[in-house]
């Protein structure tokens, strides 16, 4: 397994850390797909991957973000910005040529998610766990 939640990736929060979880497990099934990789075209699976990733993405984002703002997270705006960047990112990954580049396109996918989630919870979203604590 790549993607493993380990409690070191809890900010305390149980709706965020049950996001987080979701985020691994989405990872998870992509470094799956790449195991299971043969010759067969792949592309309906992988567009599906993308969207189910910018959709959970995008809602997790918001309640993150909105959540933050309730709490008076000093840093929500640099915040906002990393999440900008994981959307950028993950749009010019839809938009590559994917038919023709399906294993790369995943590993590319899966190794850009892995160093993300992992860096952007362990760095950034440690920062705001005692702005939640204390909002309790």
């Amino acid at each position: 397994m790549i993607l493993e939640w380990k409690e070191n990736f809890s900010v305390n929060n149980k709706d965020i850390d049950e996001q987080h979880k979701k985020l691994f497990e989405i990872g998870q099934r992509i470094y799956d797909s790449i195991s299971t990789m043969n010759s067969y075209d792949r592309y309906d699976e992988i567009m599906e991957i993308f969207s189910e990733l910018n959709e959970y993405v995008k809602f997790h984002f918001k309640f993150e973000e909105e959540l933050l703002e309730e709490c008076g997270y000093s840093k929500l705006e640099t915040h906002k910005m990393e999440h900008h960047f994981f959307m950028k990112k993950l749009e010019r990954e839809a938009n590559r040529d994917i038919e023709s580049s399906q294993k790369e396109t995943l590993v590319r996918l899966i190794n850009f998610i892995a160093d993300w989630i992992v860096q952007h919870i362990l760095k950034e979203d440690m920062a705001y766990k005692e702005s939640l604590m204390m909002k309790r």
